[in-house]
Order: C-alpha cells, then sequence, then structure tokens
C-alpha cells in the first residue's frame, strides 16, 4: 500500500489552506476501536451517531470523537464521558466541557445556536491550556495512524498539555496533523518540537506559522488570504485578523460570448485587522498536478490547491464587506 504522506512531501504540496472548515467542533469521549465513520462504527450507538449527525448538517458544527492517548481498552463500564464544545471565531473564540453519563443527551442541544458562538447552558467554561487533538484514526487512513499515535503518545508525556487523539481532521496525507482549541487552526507534517511551539503559542494568544493549514472558522480562500497577510505583516496574535468577506471573481467572457468555461476559480477575500487595517487578497483555486494518492491506497486525484494572487491594502475610506 502506498503512503499518501509520501508523495505529498515529495511533490512538495503545500499545507496552506487544507484545514478542515469548522465554525464550532462538539467532540464526544468514547474509548475502544473507531471505524472509518466513527460515530457510526465504534462502540457509540450508531443510531446516537447518525441522528448527531442529521442535528449538525449545515449548522457550522463539526462533530468527531476523542480519546486520551494509550491504549484503548472499551470495557462497556457506565462512566462519564468528556464532551468539548470549542468556538473559533477570532472575536468569541471559546471552550466549554460537560461529563454526560449519556451521550444521548447530545441530542437535544441546539446545534444552530452552538454553529452561531452561543454555547447557551452546555457545560461549563473550560480555563485550562490550550487543547491539542491528534488525528489517529488508522482505519480511515493508515499514515493517521503511523505518524499520529506516536506524536499523541510523546504530547501527553508533557504534564502541561491537554492532549487528545481524535477520528478525523481532514488531510490524511499531512499526518501527522493537529487541530488546537480554541483558536481551531489546524497543523501538518508535525514532529513534537513544532506541535508544542504551536501549543505554546496559543497558550499566549498566538499563532505558530510553521506547518499551519489554517483556521478551522475560515473556508479554504479565507484561510489561504489570512495566512498571506499574517506572513506580509508578521502578525501573529490569534484575534487580530479576521476575515470580512469572500466574494467569487466571475470568469471573463470569450469573445463577448460569454464566460470562459475553463476559467479558473477565484474570489476576492477581504481581511480586516483589529488596527482598522484592511487587505484585498486574490485566492484562486487550481487542482494540484500531478496526481497524488489523497488517501492511503485510495486511487490517484488532483486536490484543489488554493494559490494567492495578490494582497493588496484597502484605502480605509473604502468600505469592506461584511461577513
Amino acid at each position: 500500500m502506498s503512503l499518501c504522506t509520501r508523495a505529498s512531501i515529495e511533490l512538495a504540496e503545500p499545507v496552506a489552506a487544507t484545514a478542515a472548515t469548522a465554525r464550532t467542533w462538539l467532540l464526544i469521549e468514547q474509548p475502544g476501536p473507531w471505524g472509518a465513520k466513527a460515530l457510526r462504527s465504534s462502540h457509540l450507538d450508531p443510531a446516537l451517531g447518525r441522528e448527531l449527525e442529521r442535528l449538525a448538517d449545515g449548522t457550522g458544527v463539526r462533530l468527531g470523537l476523542i480519546r486520551r492517548p494509550g491504549r484503548h481498552a472499551d470495557t462497556h463500564q457506565p462512566h462519564r464521558r468528556r464532551v468539548i464544545a470549542a468556538h473559533t471565531a477570532p472575536d468569541r473564540s471559546w471552550i466549554r466541557t460537560a461529563a454526560l453519563a449519556d451521550p444521548a443527551e447530545l441530542a437535544t442541544l441546539d446545534f444552530p445556536a452552538l454553529g452561531a458562538g452561543h454555547p447557551a447552558d452546555f457545560g461549563t467554561r473550560y480555563d485550562g491550556p490550550p487543547i491539542a487533538l491528534i488525528c489517529t484514526n488508522g482505519t480511515r487512513d493508515r499514515c493517521c495512524a503511523l505518524h499520529g499515535r506516536p506524536l499523541a503518545a510523546e504530547l501527553a508525556t508533557d504534564g502541561g498539555l491537554d492532549v487528545w487523539e481524535t477520528t478525523h481532521l481532514g488531510g490524511h496525507r499531512f499526518a501527522p496533523t493537529m487541530l488546537v482549541l480554541p483558536h481551531g487552526y489546524s497543523y501538518g507534517r508535525l514532529d513534537a518540537a513544532t506541535a508544542k511551539d504551536a501549543l505554546s503559542a496559543a497558550h499566549s494568544g498566538r499563532v505558530a506559522l510553521e506547518g499551519c493549514r489554517g483556521r478551522s472558522t475560515w473556508s479554504r480562500p479565507g484561510q489561504a488570504a489570512e495566512l498571506a497577510v499574517r506572513a506580509l505583516i508578521d502578525e501573529d496574535r490569534a484575534a487580530a485578523l479576521t476575515v470580512r468577506g469572500t466574494d467569487p471573481v466571475e470568469p471573463e467572457p470569450v469573445s463577448g460570448s460569454g464566460p470562459d468555461p475553463d476559467a479558473r476559480t477565484a474570489w476576492t477575500v477581504h481581511v480586516h485587522h483589529t488596527d482598522g487595517r484592511s487587505w484585498r487578497v486574490l485566492v484562486a483555486q487550481h487542482a494540484a498536478t500531478p496526481p497524488r494518492p489523497e488517501s492511503c491506497g485510495a486511487a490517484l486525484g488532483t486536490p484543489a490547491r488554493m494559490d494567492v494572487e495578490s494582497v493588496e491594502p484597502i484605502d480605509p475610506a473604502v468600505a469592506v464587506p461584511g461577513g
């Protein structure tokens, strides 16, 4: 079986703007084995998993299962499960946790409110260190187990970190992958040193850019634009930048007969700084070539790649679209 991470590295595939998109994460502790579709193929009640997926669909909430690094035996004995909810928007990032005797209680949550950043009375506020989630689900992709589990185990030896294994963060070929909460920045191709740097930065409200795939609260064009502005102005404060608008660029007409059917997909993204500065970023989507496996054992494909084509400051007198 080919290893998707090896092909991605050999092709020097960029990790930027590849983060899974989610404004809010809802993560449920579930020991024992995980299947490829973990909410429906683990020791969690599959009927409950399907119902939670239905409730979360279209709300901006992304679901996942978590477990502590180490042995994963499920004794099937009653125990209270840790549940983590985290909202990743820069103006109101938060984490709340609960310990539930019955995960079926989650079906009563207001998912649209959670997705919008309103936790209502769910759980209690979490004031601990940033939470590290490492993708380790080898049933879904071999690379996540081969690379993710050793990283999770090494990070777990640091008593100052809150580390969990999780089921799926997208981008298997960038394993080991990590999501850092509450800010929601995702990372790929990590080692223990760069992972700890990212967690240390998050602890002080900053963003480590090495290996950063983007902030999950933004669309992929928004992730590309935000990271480009950060690199341009050397800004690492997590709350400093907001994506305020992502507008499709109309394809250019061909000889007056309508849009070019082969034109690239592109967006104008507006990025705003808390100090009042703004930028207009042109982001174009291209197919990554040559073809490569996006997952171990999968057919060769050409995943979408986001390229930043220009970054222009906006005159403060010019209105920026909301969003």
